[in-house]
Order: C-alpha cells, then sequence, then structure tokens
C-alpha cells in the first residue's frame, strides 16, 4: 500500500538570500538577484555577460579540512542547505541517519567546474599530474553532491544521484518521494544544487538562448513576455527532508506540508527543443499519481525559462492539461535559471507560499507573448489567494520532464 510522505524540513541557499525572511522581502519588493559578471567578459565572442550568484557564502568554522577537501562549491551548496535542513527537521546528529532507513536523493548538473577545468588543463593539456590531488575528482564528478551529502552527514541508507541537468533538483525531489511511498526508506534528504559558472553560461550562449541585455540586469530574464531575449544562469540549492507519515507522527515532527504526486517521463523526440505534449503528459501523470483532477490545482510554479519555444511550449501545455486560465509564475524571473537546483529551489518556494497564501509574481512580464497559452499570468505584484494544493514542473535538455504535486498539511 502506498504511504503518505510529508516534508519536515527545508533549507535553501539562493540568489535572493539564504533564509525565507530574506528571499520574501526581495519577492515583495520584486529585486531580482541577477549581476552584470564582468568576469564573463574574459570568454571570447561570448554574448551573455550576466548571472544570479549566492553572494553570501559562508562556510562553518565547525566543517573540517578533511570534510571540505572533496567538495567543490556545488557540493558545499548542497551540505549547507542540507544543514538547514535537518535541523528544521530535528534530524541533525541523530542517529536515525546511520539506521539505513535513511536515504539521499539529489542532484546537480555537473560537479564543480573549475576543478574540472583543472584536472584537464593538467592532465589533458599540460600532459602532467603535478597539482592534481587525489580528491579533485571527487569534486566535479556527476555525483558529488550526494556522495558528499552521505560522507557528511554519514548516511547509510540508499543514495540516488540524479542528474538530468534543469530537472535533478525535482527528480532528486521525485524519486525520494517514491523512495518513501513504497516503502523502501522512512526518510529521504531530497533536493539540488548548482553553482555558477561561464561555462554554464556558454552551454546556452552558443545556443542563442542567452539574455544580453547586459546593460539593464534588473529587466532580464522576461519568462512569457513578448521581448523576452533568453535565459539567465543562476545558482542555488535546496534540500527537503521527506518522511513517511506515520514516521513523522511516531517521533513527533512538525509536519510542513505533503507530497502527493509525482510524474516524470520523456519526451522521446529532440534533445534541445521541448515537446508541447511531453510537458502535458507528465502533469497529467503527477495528477494522476495524486488522484486528483486538474481542477484541484490552484497555482503553478512554472519552468518558465524566458526562450522563446520553451515558454510558447509550455505554457501551451499547461493549458492543454487544464484547459483552464490557471494562476502560473515563473521564480527564474527572479533568481535566473539555477539548472540542476531549480527544481527544488522552486519547490522549497512553493511551499513556504503554499503555508502563507500568496504568490509570487513573473518579473518583467509586461506583454504576454500572444503565442503563449491562455493562462493567469501573476504580474505586477505579489497576489493574495488562498491555497490548498499546488504544482511545480521542469523540463530539460534531452526532453526529460518532471511535475510535482504540494499540499498543505491539514491535521
Amino acid at each position: 500500500m502506498k504511504r503518505r510522505v510529508v516534508i519536515t524540513g527545508m533549507g535553501a541557499y539562493s540568489p535572493l538570500g539564504n533564509d525565507w525572511d530574506a528571499v520574501k522581502q526581495r519577492i515583495v519588493e520584486q529585486r531580482s538577484g541577477v549581476q552584470y559578471i564582468p568576469a564573463f567578459r574574459e570568454i571570447h565572442n561570448m554574448r551573455s555577460f550576466l548571472g544570479a550568484p549566492v553572494t553570501d557564502l559562508e562556510i562553518p568554522a565547525h566543517y573540517t579540512r578533511k570534510q571540505l577537501r572533496t567538495m567543490g562549491r556545488v557540493a558545499q551548496l548542497a551540505v549547507l542547505s542540507a544543514d538547514k535542513a535537518l535541523n528544521d527537521a530535528g534530524l541533525h546528529g541523530s542517529p536515525l541517519l546511520q539506521s539505513g532507513r535513511v536515504g539521499i536523493s539529489y542532484g546537480s548538473t555537473n560537479g564543480s567546474a573549475p576543478d574540472a577545468i583543472h584536472f584537464m588543463e593538467q592532465v589533458g593539456a599540460k600532459k602532467t599530474l603535478d597539482n592534481v590531488p587525489g580528491s579533485l575528482f571527487v569534486k566535479f564528478m556527476s555525483h558529488t553532491c550526494a556522495a558528499n551529502l552521505s560522507q557528511f552527514f554519514q548516511v547509510r541508507g540508499r543514495i540516488i544521484p540524479t542528474t538530468s541537468a534543469c530537472t535533478s533538483g525535482s527528480q532528486g525531489i521525485g524519486y525520494g518521494y517514491e523512495s518513501i511511498a513504497y516503502g523502501l526508506q522512512d526518510v529521504m534528504i531530497c533536493g539540488g544544487s548548482e553553482e555558477l559558472h561561464a561555462i554554464d553560461v556558454a552551454v546556452f550562449d552558443v545556443m542563442f538562448a542567452t539574455s544580453t541585455r547586459n546593460d539593464a540586469p534588473d529587466t532580464t530574464p522576461r519568462p512569457f513576455d513578448r521581448d523576452r531575449d533568453g535565459l539567465v544562469v543562476g545558482e542555488g540549492a535546496a534540500t527537503l527532508i521527506l518522511e513517511s507519515l506515520e514516521h513523522a507522527q511516531q517521533r513527533g515532527a512538525r509536519i510542513i506540508a505533503e507530497v502527493i504526486g509525482y510524474g516524470t517521463n520523456g519526451d522521446g523526440a529532440h534533445m534541445v527543443n521541448p515537446s508541447r505534449e511531453g510537458m502535458a503528459a507528465v502533469m497529467q501523470l503527477a495528477l494522476r499519481d495524486a488522484g486528483i483532477s486538474p481542477n484541484d490545482i490552484d497555482y503553478i510554479n512554472a519552468h518558465g525559462t524566458s526562450t522563446e519555444t520553451g515558454d510558447v511550449a509550455e505554457s501551451n501545455a499547461t493549458r492543454d492539461c487544464f484547459g483552464r486560465a490557471v494562476p502560473i509564475s515563473s521564480f527564474k524571473s527572479y533568481v535566473g535559471h539555477t539548472l540542476g537546483a531549480c527544481g527544488a529551489i522552486e519547490a522549497w518556494l512553493s511551499v513556504h507560499m503554499l503555508n502563507e497564501d500568496w504568490v509570487h509574481p513573473t518579473l518583467n512580464l509586461d506583454n504576454i507573448d500572444p503565442r503563449c497559452g491562455d493562462l493567469d499570468y501573476v504580474r505586477g505584484g505579489v497576489r493574495q489567494m488562498p491555497l490548498h494544493t499546488v504544482m511545480t514542473n521542469n523540463f530539460a535538455f534531452g526532453g526529460v520532464n518532471t511535475s510535482l504535486v504540494l499540499r498543505k498539511w491539514h491535521p
């Protein structure tokens, strides 16, 4: 029998701040975290010099050199956000973490880019192992976040690394949810992380998918807007502690919200062009898993990257699935595209808004693209509205799609 899955702890690091009060203030003030990054000009022929960094990243003094030597910035962000989430859940330092009944489901698009570059320069270009420490590979291997979380917190349950670009974080949460729902684990540490580097910007720049509003960072990105000119890359991390309802109640945990549905699928069509049909199908999978109808969803937190093909396909897929003008907005208008972290950050955000009965606007949405689906685009400021059940969607290169359904907790 499928078990109910609840959220008992959360933590995040984002370009708007590293706690909910700071992030909420920036949302209400409609101030994004997008900045001009002078260092990006060093890349010959790159067009975009914008990014959304985490600006207040401090490593606690009690983190030891031994613990840190296997972590690049991406793993540091993961560990720091998980540290917060475990504290929030009342599980930090608990012997439960070593019991085998707690697992990790966590992802990122890549490992740490600077460490990968250093390795390639030394071994590939200079043909030497000089200045290549044994721990270097661990910093840039694809599962560095999940592995470092396991070592740092001594977690001995199942480890599920997710490396699916923009759905890494949401798959992390989804696979954690399934691990608990079907009795494989009692608790899962779930989420996603990403660090900002010029390499990530270059990936999109060569596809002409980046914004070039370098002199006006506060006007971009512009999801669903007629005058959008591309995405902005950001960084961050978010961790959710998922637990079976029975386990959470037995230990007297505070329950924050409930995960009631998850869907993931593949487009089977194109590596980088999104499929309207695949997007609509994954939303339907999540609704079916949750056992609810489209009319039960009060709000959708969109993937909304501010690319022409993505915005048009996603918005029309949403209309196809829901058949009505459901309220929708994109947090990437505030923090850029945080890649492997975005699904986790947007789930963290959605839970907070769900519990406070309001939703954020899409920044810079002045003129809705007429090719976008007929939806209720939240813009112009925060909207107060009653919320019971929300959906958050993500769509990745390779045609990987995810949809999560979250419900307000009612004892």
